[in-house]
């Protein structure tokens, strides 16, 4: 202690004014830590210094920004902030003019100027230029990581990591290309990718003078002069340059594939595999033609196909003369001479020439269907047919007859076409003459004579000429709809059949009646039609002699006398016998509207259902009542109508013996004994026997009243009570009092006054 009552520092001769400040500093030079955190161990020589630590723990930061309301673990932290607001930068640099916010900063900032680096590690005798990055650094040696996420717990050693890091799980990426816009999550990334544009190759190899972008590709390059490989598999010692050209070859031991695709599953063992497969997807084609702008997935193909413009065909075949770009080709061409057929396929044992085309073959077993439409999701096994089913979605039609200019996707479909015109049917039936333009055809047509049906399904026995037929019959079976409309997404088992249901939303309807000019959207609609003009009625029941204009119908309706119900449905088991009557069936069960009316939109599970609403637009009732002259919209209502004078009562309850004459009354009526209410209102949830007052009841929620009386203007939520009222204004009166005969407008006002007779209450 000196005379002034100051306390000195014996080793840096600085002075303190009590004597703890100077306990607390003497701890700086003898490393002294006696405090340490309970959570990482951690030690300090101050217990303030120990406080502020435990921020980082408990994430604590009790000072905040008045500007912009950001917090601060330390006070100092927070000054230094405030300058960002104030943009006050008092100290400067007297070389390069530089202006700083805080003292220190300009200090560590001289420290460039003279390439003074005053701290250094003991560890690794590593230089830094302050303090503070040298106590970060210190965490690479000692491993200790103060910063976690709070998402996958990995811990860093610096802050600016982990907020770096936090961007993986947000999916931020704040730094923006200013020429192609891709986006990265760190600068760094930016800075790198930039040089994709400048061409920029800052690094050379000093040997051959090749340039590279990056520094880790100067390095890996390298290896290729010195052939140094230091990477080693483990099972069969093959060397690597790389530990990613490792780890891919690693794969081919483990059959390891963990590069999945997310569009159609198919996995690969190398990412760049999977970014080639990725293209068939998107049709993405980065490789150019120079001369003639074809693109091309792969680099490969590309200088495959450079050799056409040069015409060069270096490789000639010894046996016939055949020129080839390629020594591969020329070796693959040799086998059609030699016979020789290498790749064989361990399902079936058939032989090939190609490997591509014992892979095309592996997915007839596997079923496998690689090349993905990007449009529709439709799937192909061979990339030429996905090519080709491309060009339906673009409408591109890129092969045209010179004779007639019908337009075709592909060009063996207009090779096809082209015999229309020459009349060609180069192959011939020698049992009847009759010609065929395509040889399939002919094969197809010579199994009619023999009978012979080879392909059987093997799960009912059925027989089929075509194997084709047999496919289609096989979804029968296995529920496969492999054709989906890109409309409703609605699928079918048929290609057919999904033209024809297309027909339903562009309204197309091709085939015309000569008679009336009618038009319907499939030729067996016409042909039936057609038979209307005639009035012809050929086939005839010979059990109750009733008669058809067509043959299956007639066959259908056998079926009632010999009670077979040959369509069944799996989860109740209930029988129809009709398909159709199977189909709306099952619509009860999965709910599905089909049928979209194109006026309003409001959606049908029938289409005899959609063409009678239809009716509603035009306001056409084209059937009449012979009887009253009254006017229906639908011929089924017609036929109910018609039971009020014929007084048919055909559904019977069996409990009470009541008879009705149409079934939806009896069904109502059975309610009244099950007390069963089965349409439940979504809003207040009241319940109701029949869908009718359901929906009648749901306007008093949205207190809608779309009735209104003509005569008065009053208006009504209820078509039933408009009805009534009208009889206010026509004075009619349709209930009459058995006992006093007077009339009332209102049933229920008749069962008041019956009541007041019989005295009942």
């Amino acid at each position: 202690m000196n005379g002034k009552n100051y306390f000195t520092c014996d080793i840096c001769d600085k002075t303190f004014k009590q004597k703890g400040l100077l306990k607390k500093h003497t701890r700086t030079h003898t490393k002294d830590k006696l405090y340490s955190c309970f959570v990482c161990n951690k030690e300090f020589s101050q217990r303030g210094h120990l406080n502020v630590h435990l921020r980082i723990h408990t994430k604590e930061k009790p000072y905040s920004c008045d500007v912009c309301g950001k917090g601060f673990s330390q006070r100092g932290n927070l000054e230094e902030h405030h300058s960002i607001h104030t943009s006050e930068k008092p100290y400067s640099c007297d070389v390069c003019q530089k202006d700083f916010s805080r003292k220190n900063h300009l200090n560590v900032h001289y420290l460039i100027h003279t390439n003074e680096k005053p701290y250094n590690c003991d560890i690794c005798l590593k230089n830094f230029f302050d303090r503070s990055t040298l106590n970060k650094h210190y965490r690479i040696h000692t491993n200790e990581k103060l910063h976690f996420c709070d998402v996958c717990g990995k811990g860093f050693h610096q802050r600016v990591n982990l907020d770096s890091h936090y961007r993986i799980h947000t999916g931020e990426k704040p730094y923006s290309c200013h020429v192609c816009n891709k986006a990265f999550a760190h600068k760094s990334s930016l800075n790198l990718h930039f040089r994709t544009h400048t061409h920029e190759k800052p690094f050379s190899c000093d040997i051959c003078h090749k340039d590279f972008s990056y520094k880790s590709n100067l390095n890996v390059h390298y290896r290729v002069h010195t052939n140094k490989k230091p990477y080693s598999c483990d099972v069969c010692h093959k060397g690597f340059s790389e530990k990613g050209h490792l780890n891919a070859h690693f794969r081919t031991h483990t059959h390891e594939k963990p590069y999945s695709c997310d569009l159609c599953g198919k996995k690969y063992s190398q990412k760049s595999h999977l970014k080639i497969h990725f293209r068939t997807h998107t049709n993405e084609k980065p490789y150019s033609c120079d001369v003639c702008g074809r693109g091309y997935s792969q680099i490969g193909d590309l200088n495959r196909h450079h050799l056409i413009h040069t015409n060069v065909k270096p490789f000639s075949c010894g046996v016939c003369g055949k020129l080839y770009f390629r020594k591969a080709d020329l070796k693959v061409h040799n086998r059609i001479h030699t016979n020789e057929r290498p790749f064989s396929c361990d399902v079936c044992h058939k032989d090939f020439s190609r490997k591509s085309v014992l892979n095309r073959h592996l997915r007839t077993h596997t079923k496998e269907k690689s090349y993905s439409c990007a449009v529709c999701n439709k799937v192909f096994s061979q990339r030429l047919n996905l090519s080709a089913h491309y060009r339906t979605h673009t409408d591109e039609k890129a092969f045209f007859c010179s004779v007639c200019g019908k337009k075709y996707f592909r060009k063996s479909d207009l090779n096809l076409h082209y015999r229309l015109h020459t009349k060609e049917k180069s192959f011939s039936c020698d049992i009847c003459n009759k010609d065929f333009s395509l040889k399939c055809n002919l094969i197809h047509h010579l199994k009619t004579h023999t009978d012979e049906k080879p392909f059987s399904c093997e799960v009912c026995g059925k027989q089929y000429y075509r194997k084709d037929n047999l496919n289609v019959h096989l979804r029968i079976h296995t529920k496969e709809k492999p054709f989906s409309c890109s409309f409703c997404g609605k699928k079918y088992s048929r290609n057919y059949d999904l033209k024809v249901h297309y027909r339903i939303h562009t309204h197309e309807k091709p085939f015309s009646c000569d008679v009336c000019h009618k038009v319907f959207d499939q030729k067996i609609h016409l042909n039936e039609h057609l038979l209307t003009h005639v009035n012809e009625k050929p086939y005839s029941c010979t059990e109750c002699g009733k008669i058809y204009s067509r043959k299956d119908k007639l066959k259908v309706h056998y079926r009632i006398h010999s009670n077979e119900k040959p369509y069944s449905y799996d989860i109740c088991c209930k029988d129809f016998y009709r398909k159709n009557s199977l189909n709306h069936h099952i619509r009860t069960h999965t709910k599905e509207k089909s049928f979209s009316c194109y006026v309003c939109h409001k959606v049908f599970d029938q289409k005899i259902h959609l063409n009678e609403h239809l009716l509603t637009h035009v306001n056409e009732k084209p059937y009449s009542c012979t009887e009253c002259g009254k006017i229906y919209s639908r011929k089924d209502k017609l036929k109910v109508h018609y039971r009020i004078h014929s007084n048919e009562k055909p559904y019977s309850y069996d409990i009470c013996c009541k008879d009705f004459y149409r079934k939806n009354s009896l069904n109502h009526h059975i309610r009244t004994h099950t007390k069963e209410k089965s349409f439940s209102c979504y809003v207040c949830h009241k319940v109701f026997d029949q869908k009718i007052h359901l929906n009648e009841h749901l306007l008093t929620h949205v207190n809608e009243k779309p009735y209104s009386c003509t005569e008065c203007g009053k208006i009504y939520s209820r078509k039933d009570k408009l009805k009534v009222h009208y009889r206010i204004h026509s004075n009619e009166k349709p209930y009459s009092c058995d006992i006093c005969h007077k009339d009332f407008s209102r049933k229920d006002n008749l069962n008041l006054r019956l009541r007041s007779h019989t005295n009942e209450k």
